[in-house]
């Protein structure tokens, strides 16, 4: 599975941003999409993920202001990312697996290239 990301850039606080990212190759293995970030100096956390029947998981950080949504048809994530803060400042990267996981970098198989969202205060 091959995973395609963009849409990262810089923001002020409050803004919003979507990130996007795309899986080809064996997609029947990628039921499961989703994202985790890190920031410069910080390990890498879990931020959100969604499987085919919408099952979600989100970090408590970004429950609230950040969503996860998912294209069948174009074996797609999205992450739309609302009253961003500084802290979530970090390279995101768009990962996916077979299965839905609740965090745990070391579970999920399949990661993309990073994408850099920068929020300024």
């Amino acid at each position: 599975v091959q995973l395609q990301a963009y849409g990262g850039g810089l923001v002020q606080a409050g803004d919003s941003l979507k990130l996007s990212c795309t899986a080809s190759g064996r997609t029947f293995s990628s039921s499961a999409m989703g994202w985790f970030r890190q920031a410069p100096g910080k390990e890498r956390e879990f931020v959100a993920a969604m499987n085919w029947n919408a099952n979600t998981y989100y970090a408590d950080s970004v429950k609230d202001r950040f969503t996860i949504s998912r294209d069948k048809a174009k074996f797609a994530v999205y992450l739309q990312m609302d009253n961003m803060k500084p802290e979530d400042t970090a390279v995101y990267y768009c990962v996916a697996d077979r299965y839905l996981w609740n965090g745990g970098a070391e579970n999920y198989e399949y990661w993309g290239q990073g994408t850099l969202v920068t929020v300024s205060s």
